[in-house]
């Protein structure tokens, strides 16, 4: 079979509209409470705690995920802000029960079971669903949206497993 070594993509999360929200009402808290401060320095306190809230929500508000496929192992990362990132989950061919389109007849079997769901996608319906799922070794569902090679790739490594509709 071909063998496809290294595939990546890189997946734009939907900005949330509360992280949206949160983040407004964060920089106007931080911006009233310096202005307060200049009269009671106390203030200024709770201004540095909301600089410290304005850089937390402001790095969780712009989230991406990056998939990166490599000798028969999919990772995925999460880059926050543009500028950290963090590995969210590493997942090995032998051990996917099955990954197929999100809405797709090939997953009925397993609707009826609990699963723990990791959703590393945009967040967005599409028409056609771009999104795939996938189960992970008897305990995970998780939520993806890769791009045709990601899939062609993991298909010649194990074709019974991937299902394209």
């Amino acid at each position: 079979m071909d063998d496809v070594g290294y595939v990546e993509w890189l997946v734009a999360r939907k900005p949330s509209a509360v992280m949206n929200f949160l983040k407004v009402l964060s920089i106007l808290l931080m911006v009233c409470f310096f202005i307060l401060g200049m009269m009671n320095p106390l203030l200024l306190i709770l201004a540095l705690a909301m600089a410290a809230a304005v850089y937390f929500v402001s790095l969780n508000a712009q989230i991406e995920y990056e998939y990166l496929y490599c000798e028969r192992e999919l990772s995925v990362d999460k880059i926050m802000n543009k500028s950290k990132r963090k590995n969210a989950g590493k997942f090995e061919v032998e051990r996917m029960e099955i990954i197929a389109p999100m809405g797709s007849y090939h997953l009925d079997e397993f609707k009826n079971k609990t699963y723990k769901t990791l959703d590393f996608s945009s967040g967005t319906e599409n028409k056609p669903e771009k999104r795939y799922v996938l189960y992970y070794d008897g305990k995970d569902r998780v939520i993806l949206e890769p791009n045709e090679e990601i899939i062609k790739a993991i298909k010649s490594i194990a074709p019974r497993k991937v299902f394209t509709d």
